[in-house]
């Protein structure tokens, strides 16, 4: 079965029955092997801040070393985003084995008038890749109250309710006491309680279970929020009388240290996490859609407020920053009480409403009419088609000093987050190749001429795009000459994958004659007219042609020259070597990533490389520091270098602000393990895609932090986490990654993915200038090698035939 077949097999699900209780799923379940018995589970219910709250605890525990499963609801874009193993999404083809695994049993319950639920289904698979995985422990978020959700075929080793407000009153009870008391039905067996609740809710499970309180006083964990430190972090203090912790939270507000705090109890539970562990875990935590702010000028925030008490949460939120004007994008769920969420939202100049593409949403009409009765709360109302239009149009609005906040659903906000997340892929363009073609062949016939002239302008681009932009972006570009091909091969039902095929003249007549008042695509019109005119930000710092950094390793045991430079004087000397050689960027390493290396101490480290940048700060050309820790980088900026070159990918989670401190360019590798596991084998659906994905999401993470996208280098990271086949389709690919709109790294200099092509460690120098060659000649703009010499000879080759100027 497709993997497309499989998704839309489990969208025709029903949604919800009358019938109440997890027998169904138990059944399910029991066809599968029951799979459920062999995994640790932790729950977390609760009426809001329960899948924070499970982001949190599922970092501290990877932090801590456990092989982490994590089962979170609803989904932004993918119903993969739901299952997740060490922060990776379940595997396209997991997913398709499972519905072919389970398809019979679910027919045979659908026969007996049992049929499961989406959501029964989906907990089924999540158990069933947990425990293929192995996992040490699953996080899983409860669906709906406690007793009744699927969740709780368990018997879970800790458990938590973050908070009771009154929600779902036709399944769970017409008040906040009957509510808890169903929610308090997650209880372990063998340890108390968690939770956050206050009052009476938290009498009412007082009486149901022993438990931990958490909050700002007068409880058994006290967390606190001591305020905002930047405006994506809060400071937050976390303690207990036997041990107590200080840390930041990229998720604002008193509600979100509770949930901190409740995710520090259950760690304790389920692994008894070290405080500094506990720290780095939380501050790690990124939760999209959840306050997630985009942009400071203007201030935009996005998050899934969907109940009136976290639009009453997000409204004191808003208020602790600064703006003139607050325009409001607003879209909910046909269930949900508008009234009372409108109610509870921030005054704001404009408030426009906008319709989800779910069958759920509901109508702005309707929406309407609830925010025209508030004529005190919002100046202006108005009605969009899209959530995309809707957030052109605020922004259009606003000043730099006004604030955007998009809120009511995650369905709402997973649209939006498309304005800074999808973007046209470019596949297999390289047209330097024909860039003189039509000068040399002009004495060649009109046929001729005219079918190079098409090479050399042709363009095939890759396009994310909602339905509605799809078969407009589709329809327009037809009429002017061009080929649109749309694609639901390996999606998930949210998005339509457009192809879009033609020569320059004709993306120039779309990007021409697409609307810039509708669906959002006055965005998609811009992106495209960067990604065909290929003005990013990497061929705009390095127009001359691929740099070379130069590698120079302080260490004594990197894998290639470990020892031949971790004297002061050898390194100064090597370095200087390099430049002459035509190095345009000296990057030193103090630690090594090799596989199996042993990690060094922070002070060792500083011993290493310090001294050299010092040394070097007469240098013509950028130093950069190859570093994982955030204190390294900032003692070698101090000392004078200019580049951050970090193998984890952000690892380190103060990392991108060390780097924004110091107004410095940071490589972003995309890793999953430095140093690299010898052991670690990760499946990848599409490894360019899961890739370049991941990728984007921490360079988001990055510019908030204040750093701009043209100070940001990319590297795919060979051989962390990659076999060589998968290196290699990278390199293939390498066009692809144009799309994240900053310069690109490849450092393949001498790695074990050469061992696919028969060389041995000693022999690798031929395979490296192969690559280096292959990388220039796809636009890569730095290349990282130890041999600066020869590869500078390779890259000169290149330029010779692409025609680019040559450095001497």
């Amino acid at each position: 079965m497709e993997y497309h077949e499989s998704v839309e097999y489990l969208e025709s699900l029903q949604r919800s029955r009358p019938k109440l209780g997890t027998e169904t799923t138990r059944r399910l379940l029991s066809e599968l092997g029951s799979p459920h018995r062999d995994v640790d589970c932790v729950q977390i219910a609760g009426s809001n801040g329960k899948g924070s709250t499970a982001c949190m605890l599922e970092r501290v525990l990877r932090e801590a070393g456990l092989d982490v499963g994590l089962y979170t609801s609803p989904d932004l874009n993918d119903l993969r985003e739901r299952i997740r193993v060490n922060g990776r999404t379940i595997p396209r083809a997991r997913v398709s084995e499972f519905v072919e695994e389970v398809a019979d049993a679910i027919e045979q319950l659908r026969a007996e008038n049992d049929a499961p639920t989406y959501f029964e289904v989906l907990t089924a698979m999540a158990f069933s890749h947990f425990d293929s995985e192995a996992v040490d422990v699953a996080v899983l978020e409860v669906g709906i109250g406690g007793r009744y959700d699927a969740t709780s075929v368990i018997d879970p080793v800790a458990s938590a309710v973050t908070n009771v407000t009154l929600e779902h009153t036709d399944i769970l009870g017409d008040t906040v006491e009957e509510i808890a008391r169903d929610k308090a039905q997650v209880a372990p067996s063998e340890a108390p309680l968690v939770t956050g609740a206050k009052g009476p809710t938290l009498e009412t499970i007082r009486a149901e279970t022993d438990v931990i309180t958490v909050g700002a006083d007068g409880t058994d964990v006290i967390a606190r929020e001591e305020g905002l430190v930047s405006e994506i972090e809060s400071a937050v203090s976390i303690s207990t009388p036997k041990w107590s912790v200080e840390t930041k939270v990229p998720l604002p507000g008193q509600h979100q240290a509770t949930n901190a705090g409740i995710a520090a109890a259950l760690a304790e539970q389920v692994a008894g996490v070290e405080p500094e562990t506990l720290a780095r875990g939380l501050r790690s935590a990124h939760w999209p859609g959840r306050f997630e702010i985009m942009s400071t000028q203007p201030l935009v925030v996005l998050d899934g407020a969907h109940n009136p008490g976290a639009c009453e949460t997000i409204a004191t939120l808003v208020d602790r920053y600064e703006f003139d004007d607050l325009h409001l994008v607003f879209g909910a769920m046909r269930e949900k009480d508008h009234e009372a969420m409108a109610e509870a939202l921030t005054p704001a100049e404009t408030a426009i409403l906008c319709e989800p593409a779910v069958d759920r949403a509901e109508d702005a009409d309707a929406l309407a009419t609830v925010f025209d009765g508030r004529a005190r709360r919002v100046d202006r109302v108005d009605r969009v088609d899209s959530v995309l239009e809707a957030i052109h149009r605020a922004l259009s609005r606003a000043d730099h000093d006004d604030c955007v906040l998009v809120t009511g659903s995650l369905y709402v906000v997973a649209e939006a987050r498309d304005r800074w997340t999808s973007r046209p892929i470019p596949i297999g363009t390289r047209p330097s190749r024909y860039s003189n073609l039509r000068e040399t062949c002009s004495d060649v016939g009109d046929s001729i001429a005219a079918i190079i002239a098409e090479s050399a302008d042709s363009r095939t681009l890759k396009v994310p795009l909602r339905e509605l932009q799809a078969e407009h972006v589709k329809h327009t570009f037809e009429s002017v000459g061009g080929s649109c091909l749309l694609s639901t091969q390996g999606r998930s039902g949210r998005r339509v994958t457009a192809i879009l095929s033609g020569t320059v003249s004709q993306f120039r007549a779309l990007v021409d004659a697409l609307p810039n008042d509708k669906l959002g695509l006055a965005a998609v019109s811009t992106q495209l007219a960067r990604a065909v005119d290929g003005s990013s930000q990497g061929q705009q710092r390095w127009s001359s042609g691929t740099a070379v950094m130069g590698v120079l390793n302080v260490t004594p045991d990197s894998f290639y020259d470990g020892g031949v430079y971790d004297q002061v004087s050898a390194a100064v000397e090597r370095a200087n070597e390099m430049v002459a050689a035509g190095a345009d960027i000296v990057d030193i390493g103090g630690e090594s990533t090799r596989p199996g290396a042993d990690p060094i101490t922070v002070a060792e480290e500083i011993d290493r490389v310090v001294p050299v940048i010092e040394r070097l700060s007469g240098l013509n050309v950028p130093i950069s520091v190859d570093t994982r820790k955030a204190a390294i980088a900032d003692a070698a900026l101090e000392a004078g270098a200019d580049i951050v070159n970090d193998v984890s990918g952000l690892d380190d989670p103060e990392m991108r602000f060390v780097a924004a401190d110091h107004d410095a360019s940071l490589v972003i590798t995309h890793s999953l393990d430095a140093p690299v596991a010898p052991d670690r084998r990760v499946e990848y659906d599409d490894v360019v895609e899961d890739v370049r994905s991941e990728l984007q999401e921490t360079l988001l993470l990055a510019e908030r932090a204040g750093l701009d996208r043209s100070q940001l280098i990319v590297d795919p990271g060979f051989g962390f986490g990659k076999r060589p086949d998968e290196c290699f389709e990278l390199l293939d690919r390498m066009d692809e990654f144009r799309a994240l709109d900053c310069p690109i790294l490849v450092g393949h200099s001498r790695k074990s993915m050469f061992e696919r092509v028969g060389s041995a460690p000693d022999d690798r120098l031929p395979p490296t200038l192969a690559v280096t060659t292959m990388a220039a000649e796809r636009g890569v703009d730095v290349i990282r090698v130890h041999d600066v010499a020869e590869n500078v000879a390779a890259l000169r080759t290149v330029r010779a035939t692409l025609g680019q100027g040559m450095s001497t």
